[in-house]
């Protein structure tokens, strides 16, 4: 019987959840409760049967946990019926305490909580996922996978920060980068498609969803990132605006009266994609494009332009690069993202095959899009941090 693994993605206002088999991959059952605590929340859970899908109110995280589980039940499969071996935990932020994942416990979890000034935002949600599900499972070992341990190998000069040295022993302020998780598989993935060993190869991560992140990975490692202390930093995103001049904060403040918050929420929550154009979703970019939109054209290029820089920057920081990869949403389905952050990168050994980027032909377990004789090769990549979380689960049970 296979081994299986239940993992728990809380957010603020959301919790999606996957039954994970550690031996393919495959999510067996997957779901999402979504505004969780408004008076009608939306719960869809995918069966071996089919899709099913809830409106009503939906009070708490516990009141959603307990709705995925009568959705097992009802929908399939019930949890009983499978080998469940751990629950495993998506925590966003770990600061420099967890290099790798842990199994939960009091220790654990006041750790986690000491961070929260780190991520006001998601440690509090992971933590209320992390002690809903001890309560309904209680025993199962649970384990936490963090989002920044990926980049705790990051040597001390790209992590640090040129702002006052204090400010790192008293507020924790460096470089932690994010979508650990997902850069981690996803470079492993690379690997075996060169049929290499991990610690054979250097590569480019490209993560480009909603959120964007860029990792130089030597060797199986990371060695820079472009997130920073906080996931604003780095490239231009869905709602995130990524780098800018940090005098900006007290320009607003001077000649716009606007607070530090005013500032910060918006560069968060109303920059990126939707600052620019009003929308971020990169789809409706890409069809505002299409139809001529001036300011969707000026997204699209300020988003390529932002690419090329990194993936320029981390060459120069890898020194050689075996494989460029693109994954999540809009790294594996734009192919003109694609060729726009690739166009004029040939003298670096960058060589696209425009057929083969324009139509993949699935893409389930990864796909070469350079040419053959292309000295740097570019691939596309579906992520799978549900299938890293449980696999890293099993890993910590095996200790």
């Amino acid at each position: 019987m296979s081994e299986h693994v239940l993992v728990i993605n809380a957010g603020s206002s959301s919790l999606k959840y996957s039954l994970m088999d550690t031996g393919s991959g495959d999510a067996v059952a997957s779901g999402l409760v979504e505004k969780i605590g408004e008076d009608q929340s939306h719960h869809v859970h995918h069966g071996p049967s089919g899709d099913a899908e809830d409106d009503q109110a939906v009070a708490d995280h516990e009141a959603a946990l307990e709705a995925a589980v009568r959705a097992f039940e009802k929908h399939g499969p019930a949890l009983d019926s499978v080998d469940i071996v751990a629950v495993g935990h998506r925590v966003v932020h770990g600061g420099d305490r967890f290099a790798e994942p842990a199994l939960v416990d009091n220790d654990l979890i006041a750790a986690v909580n000491d961070l929260v000034p780190l991520a006001p935002l998601h440690n509090p949600a992971n933590l209320e996922g992390i002690e809903v599900a001890r309560r309904l499972f209680p025993d199962l070992p649970h384990v936490a996978v963090f989002d920044t341990a990926f980049h705790q190998t990051l040597p001390p000069y790209a992590y640090t920060y040129a702002v006052p040295a204090s400010w790192l022993d008293d507020y924790g302020i460096r470089r932690y980068g994010f979508h650990g998780t997902s850069h981690a598989f996803v470079s492993e993935q690379a690997a075996r498609l060169l049929d290499r060993d991990p610690g054979e190869v250097n590569v480019i991560v490209l993560h480009l969803g909603n959120g964007c992140s860029a990792t130089a990975v030597r060797a199986g490692k990371s060695v820079d990132t472009s997130m920073g202390m906080t996931p604003l930093e780095g490239l231009v995103m869905g709602t995130r605006s990524g780098d800018l001049d940090p005098a900006i904060h007290g320009h607003l403040a001077r000649v716009a009266d606007r607070t530090a918050e005013e500032t910060d929420r918006a560069l968060n929550k109303e920059s990126g994609l939707k600052g620019l154009t009003g929308v971020n979703d990169f789809r409706e970019v890409s069809r505002r494009r299409a139809d001529g939109d001036e300011s969707a054209q000026l997204a699209f290029d300020v988003y390529c332009y932002r690419l090329k820089k990194y993936i320029g920057a981390y060459y120069a920081v890898l020194g050689t690069v075996d494989a460029i990869v693109f994954t999540a949403g809009v790294g594996q389905n734009s192919a003109e993202v694609r060729a726009a952050a690739l166009d004029g990168l040939e003298s670096l050994g960058i060589h696209l095959d425009p057929a083969r980027n324009a139509d993949l032909g699935g893409v389930l377990a990864g796909a070469f899009v350079s040419t053959d004789d292309s000295p740097v090769a570019v691939l596309v990549i579906p992520t799978n941090e549900e299938w890293q979380i449980a696999r890293q689960a099993v890993e910590v049970l095996s200790r």
